[in-house]
């Protein structure tokens, strides 16, 4: 066989050995989007830094507003179906960028309603795509802990850059997956 032959045998052979890890990721593929159809997720986001000026319902911060706006990015992929915040400026402002950019209107719910209610409504409400929820130091981690069924660090009064990513089966027989995560 001359060296032409040998390359296109080598070459055969690679093709044939490589056939069926292709077939596995294309399996892969499929599996990824029909779970992705099946599950919610539930990403939950302290409000941007708050303005000194009103004690009681202070606008965002420059910097909050900044933070703000760079949640349609963080957001972008992902298949938003709903935006939840508490009815304080500061939560709404925050959501407002990325309601605007999804044509996408702000539900409004109670921050000093039981964690666990409201986490059982998104589950309820929600059965697929992503479910944005703003809120505040004291109520994003209790939210996030009732949706995973787990123990959720508090959250400082000085902190603004963690928030919460949880995947959920859309039957709601499990909890939630957590993920905690830096913005």
């Amino acid at each position: 066989m001359d060296t032409r032959a040998r390359l296109v045998a080598l070459l055969a052979v690679a093709c044939v050995g490589l056939m069926p890890a292709c077939a596995h990721r294309a399996g892969e593929a499929t599996a990824t989007a029909t779970t992705s159809a099946t599950t919610t997720t539930f990403v939950l986001v302290r409000h941007g830094e708050k303005a000194a000026s009103d004690p009681v319902d202070p606008p965002l911060a420059p910097a909050g507003a900044a933070r703000a706006g760079r949640l349609v990015g963080l957001l972008e992929d992902e298949p938003l179906a709903a935006i939840y915040a508490t009815g304080f400026r500061r939560t709404q402002d925050t959501a407002a960028p990325i309601a605007r950019a999804r044509s996408l209107a702000v539900s409004t719910y109670d921050a000093r309603g039981p964690a666990e209610q409201f986490a059982e409504r998104l589950r309820r409400d929600h059965r697929s795509g992503t479910v944005l929820v703003v809120g505040h130091s004291n109520t994003v981690p209790a939210i996030a802990a009732a949706l995973c069924a787990c123990t959720v660090a508090p959250m400082p009064e000085s902190e603004y850059g963690r928030y919460f990513r949880l995947v959920a089966p859309a039957d709601g027989a499990q909890p939630a997956q957590l993920q905690v995560l830096s913005w």
